[in-house]
Order: structure tokens, then C-alpha cells, then sequence
């Protein structure tokens, strides 16, 4: 099965957790690596106030995931955290592959 790239939005939940930002990212990595999935990047986006409120939440913590995966286990992916409640919003996005240098 071919992989692509893709890029995983996550707002998470922290109000109330007594695990770190931190903690919840590694836990969601250790998620995304047993599901055979490569992480290329992590970009931790700090907490962010919302435009406007969300489901009576006025903030979350973003982090942003650049992997490569098979569809399927994103698929996956989304419909676990879907399920949830760390993860408040999360959107994903198929990318452009990387041009190779020849």
C-alpha cells in the first residue's frame, strides 16, 4: 500500500488535565506510531485563544503533526480521536509530495 503526507491539525483539551501539554503530545505520538505510521514533523503551537467560543472552550493547545501513512490508517486515526475528549477539534490534510533532489 502507498503512503502519503499528510498533515494532522490537533486542538487539544488540556483544561482540567493534570498531564502536561507535553505528556499528551507523546501519548497522541506513541498513538500515531503504533498505528505504522512515520512522523516527520512536530510542531507544537502553544495555547491559542479561539476566535470565538467552542463548545464553551475559549482556548486549546495546537499541535501540528507532518506524517506519512497508508489512507487507511488515518482514517483510523481520526475515527479514535474522534472519540476523544483530549482532542477538541482536529482537521487533516493531504499533502504535496516532497520534490526529490536528483
Amino acid at each position: 500500500m502507498t503512503t502519503r503526507r499528510y498533515e494532522l491539525l490537533l486542538v487539544l483539551n488540556t483544561k482540567g488535565k493534570e498531564e502536561s501539554a507535553n505528556d499528551l503530545i507523546e501519548s497522541l505520538e506513541k498513538q500515531i506510531k503504533s498505528a505504522k505510521i512515520e512522523i516527520e514533523q512536530v510542531q507544537r503551537l502553544e495555547n491559542r485563544q479561539f476566535a470565538y467560543a467552542s463548545q464553551k472552550r475559549t482556548s486549546g493547545y495546537y499541535v501540528n503533526f507532518v506524517v506519512h501513512a497508508a489512507p487507511t490508517a488515518v482514517a483510523e486515526l481520526q475515527a479514535k480521536w474522534k472519540l476523544d475528549p483530549v482532542v477538541h477539534l482536529q482537521h487533516c490534510q493531504k499533502l504535496k509530495p516532497v520534490a526529490q533532489a536528483a
